[in-house]
């Protein structure tokens, strides 16, 4: 059975900018793997009140072994920190960050972001050619679980 896999798509959706840079990725991911997998987006996902929007998004949380977070921004968006988190809570090791931002945002120089992020992700990565890489990587990891 080919069922395909969740992939939560997290990142601060505050301004136009955030929310096409994120449409904009999602669009790139879909094309590159989705025959293999539903991108679950909170833009287009919750709404309502905020206890609404928290179930909802908690819901997607739960039913998505893959996220992907972005992480850009001086400092990674607080929403975002708590659903990488949450995630790594449900899953382990199974979020992979994107960072396109060249300003430092962790607590060392060689930090990419702050280190509780930085951790829970199997990987940040610096551009949507890396993100398809870790997720190919990451599918064929589980690939074996979705399907048992």
């Amino acid at each position: 059975m080919n069922e395909k896999v969740s992939v939560y798509l997290a990142g601060p959706l505050f301004s136009r900018g955030e929310i096409e840079w994120t449409r904009s990725l999602k669009r790139e991911i879909e094309a590159a793997l989705g025959e293999r997998i539903e991108i679950l987006w909170p833009f287009e996902i919750a709404s309502g009140s905020k206890v609404e929007i928290f179930e909802t998004n908690l819901a997607a949380l739960r039913r998505s072994p893959l996220m992907v977070a972005i992480l850009d921004g001086p400092q990674v968006d607080d929403g975002t920190a708590w659903e990488v988190g949450c995630h790594y809570a449900l899953f382990g090791k199974r979020t992979i960050g994107i960072r396109t931002d060249s300003r430092k945002a962790g607590e060392t120089p060689e930090s990419k972001v702050n280190l509780m992020v930085e951790v829970s992700c199997r990987a940040v990565v610096e551009d949507v050619s890396g993100l398809h890489r870790e997720l190919e990587a990451a599918l064929a990891e589980i690939a074996p679980i979705a399907e048992g």
